[in-house]
């Protein structure tokens, strides 16, 4: 059994990292689709993840279109401040896609728009000086919610 959080075009190395420390420790896979604002090298991102980068189990994928043909059989849950279903008004399943956008720029909208049934999000303050949570954290909070629905699986 296994979750999957995928990254379209992260930009910012400690997000990416805490992210893949979060995904060793959980047996989730992470998905880093380009391009990247970042090398995978980064120091930065290296030392985010600590020493849990040999436990990531981790694909890299040139585009969006590249991803979505290679995981077309896969349900996908989009995370973006522009869901009408909250992140906790789903079921979530084994094998289950959550996707998260770009820090500075969410998902792309036509993306979202083809796929409004698939948008959830996380309640917060309608406060117009807020536009979203930190990738880092939104990703955990996410991935905690479905791992908590299916019991979770293969955790101690």
């Amino acid at each position: 059994m296994a979750l999957h959080i995928v990254l379209v075009e992260p930009e910012i190395p400690p997000n990416t990292g805490n992210i893949s420390r979060t995904c060793a420790a959980t047996g989730t896979w992470l998905h880093l689709v380009k391009p990247l604002g970042f090398s995978i090298d980064d120091r930065t991102l290296k030392r985010a993840g600590l020493d849990y980068w040999p436990f990531v189990k981790l694909e890299v994928h040139e585009s969006l279109d590249e991803f979505l043909e290679k995981y077309k059989d896969h349900r996908m849950w989009l995370s973006t401040t522009k869901g009408e279903k909250r992140f906790t008004d789903v079921r979530y399943a084994d094998e289950d896609m959550l996707l998260f956008g770009r820090e500075t720029a969410g998902l792309p909208r036509p993306f979202i728009e083809a796929h409004k049934e698939q948008a959830i999000r996380i309640p917060m303050s309608e406060d117009t000086r807020l536009r979203s949570f930190n990738l880092s954290n939104s990703a955990a909070i996410v991935l905690f919610e479905a791992l908590r629905q299916l019991d979770f699986p293969g955790l101690a």
